[in-house]
Protein backbone atom coordinates (compact mmCIF):
# COMPACT_ATOMS: atom_id res chain seq x y z
CA UNK A 1 0.00 0.00 0.00
CA UNK A 2 1.28 3.41 -0.80
CA UNK A 3 1.73 6.25 1.68
CA UNK A 4 -1.35 8.25 0.62
CA UNK A 5 -3.60 5.19 1.00
CA UNK A 6 -2.24 4.55 4.50
CA UNK A 7 -2.83 8.18 5.50
CA UNK A 8 -6.43 8.02 4.23
CA UNK A 9 -7.04 4.73 6.07
CA UNK A 10 -5.55 6.22 9.23
CA UNK A 11 -7.69 9.35 8.87
CA UNK A 12 -10.83 7.23 8.54
CA UNK A 13 -9.79 5.21 11.59
CA UNK A 14 -9.17 8.44 13.51
CA UNK A 15 -12.65 9.72 12.64
CA UNK A 16 -14.27 6.44 13.72
CA UNK A 17 -12.27 6.25 16.95
CA UNK A 18 -12.96 9.89 17.85
CA UNK A 19 -16.66 9.24 17.25
CA UNK A 20 -16.60 6.24 19.61
CA UNK A 21 -14.72 7.91 22.48
CA UNK A 22 -16.36 10.83 24.30
CA UNK A 23 -13.02 12.12 25.66
CA UNK A 24 -11.59 12.68 22.17
CA UNK A 25 -12.88 15.17 19.63
CA UNK A 26 -11.87 16.06 16.10
CA UNK A 27 -13.32 18.95 14.12
CA UNK A 28 -13.41 17.67 10.54
CA UNK A 29 -11.99 15.24 7.98
CA UNK A 30 -9.13 17.57 7.01
CA UNK A 31 -8.01 17.67 10.63
CA UNK A 32 -8.08 13.86 10.65
CA UNK A 33 -5.79 13.77 7.59
CA UNK A 34 -3.40 16.27 9.22
CA UNK A 35 -3.46 14.22 12.43
CA UNK A 36 -2.78 10.99 10.52
CA UNK A 37 0.22 12.59 8.80
CA UNK A 38 1.45 14.01 12.12
CA UNK A 39 1.17 10.64 13.86
CA UNK A 40 2.95 8.96 10.93
CA UNK A 41 5.78 11.47 11.27
CA UNK A 42 5.96 10.96 15.05
CA UNK A 43 6.00 7.17 14.60
CA UNK A 44 8.84 7.46 12.09
CA UNK A 45 10.97 10.01 13.95
CA UNK A 46 10.11 10.38 17.64
CA UNK A 47 8.96 6.88 18.53
CA UNK A 48 12.29 5.14 17.75
CA UNK A 49 14.12 7.71 19.89
CA UNK A 50 11.67 7.21 22.76
CA UNK A 51 11.97 3.43 22.46
CA UNK A 52 15.76 3.60 22.68
CA UNK A 53 15.58 5.90 25.71
CA UNK A 54 13.13 3.60 27.49
CA UNK A 55 14.62 0.19 26.67
CA UNK A 56 15.01 -0.89 30.33
CA UNK A 57 11.38 -0.21 31.28
CA UNK A 58 10.13 -1.63 27.98
CA UNK A 59 12.02 -4.88 28.59
CA UNK A 60 10.87 -4.96 32.21
CA UNK A 61 7.21 -4.62 31.17
CA UNK A 62 7.63 -7.08 28.28
CA UNK A 63 6.84 -4.37 25.73
CA UNK A 64 3.67 -3.05 27.33
CA UNK A 65 5.32 0.31 27.92
CA UNK A 66 5.10 0.91 24.16
CA UNK A 67 1.38 1.57 24.64
CA UNK A 68 2.28 4.41 27.00
CA UNK A 69 4.70 5.80 24.42
CA UNK A 70 1.83 5.81 21.90
CA UNK A 71 -0.36 7.69 24.39
CA UNK A 72 2.36 10.28 24.94
CA UNK A 73 2.71 10.78 21.18
CA UNK A 74 -1.07 11.20 20.85
CA UNK A 75 -1.09 13.80 23.64
CA UNK A 76 1.78 15.61 21.94
CA UNK A 77 -0.15 15.56 18.66
CA UNK A 78 -3.21 17.02 20.40
CA UNK A 79 -1.10 20.03 21.39
CA UNK A 80 0.21 20.50 17.85
CA UNK A 81 -2.82 19.78 15.64
CA UNK A 82 -5.58 22.38 15.92
CA UNK A 83 -9.02 20.80 15.96
CA UNK A 84 -7.93 17.62 17.75
CA UNK A 85 -8.55 17.50 21.49
CA UNK A 86 -7.89 14.75 24.04
CA UNK A 87 -9.17 15.09 27.61
CA UNK A 88 -6.17 13.62 29.40
CA UNK A 89 -3.65 10.82 29.36
CA UNK A 90 -6.08 7.92 29.85
CA UNK A 91 -8.25 9.06 26.93
CA UNK A 92 -5.09 9.20 24.81
CA UNK A 93 -4.16 5.72 26.06
CA UNK A 94 -7.59 4.33 25.12
CA UNK A 95 -7.58 6.25 21.83
CA UNK A 96 -4.26 4.65 20.88
CA UNK A 97 -5.50 1.14 21.62
CA UNK A 98 -8.80 1.52 19.76
CA UNK A 99 -7.11 3.37 16.88
CA UNK A 100 -4.72 0.45 16.42
CA UNK A 101 -7.61 -2.01 16.30
CA UNK A 102 -9.71 0.07 13.88
CA UNK A 103 -6.72 0.76 11.62
CA UNK A 104 -5.91 -2.96 11.54
CA UNK A 105 -9.49 -3.79 10.55
CA UNK A 106 -9.51 -1.15 7.79
CA UNK A 107 -6.12 -2.24 6.44
CA UNK A 108 -7.20 -5.89 6.38
CA UNK A 109 -10.32 -4.91 4.44
CA UNK A 110 -8.11 -2.97 2.00
CA UNK A 111 -5.85 -6.01 1.53
CA UNK A 112 -8.84 -8.27 0.84
CA UNK A 113 -10.07 -5.86 -1.81
CA UNK A 114 -6.63 -5.76 -3.44
CA UNK A 115 -6.48 -9.56 -3.59
CA UNK A 116 -9.97 -9.87 -5.06
CA UNK A 117 -9.15 -7.33 -7.81
CA UNK A 118 -6.08 -9.27 -8.95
Amino acid sequence: MNFIFKIVISALAILVTAYILPGVSIDNAFTAIVLAATLAFFNAVLKPIMIILTIPITVLTLGLFLIFINAILILFASYIVDGFHVNGFWWAFLFGIILSIVTGVFESLGRKNEKSEN
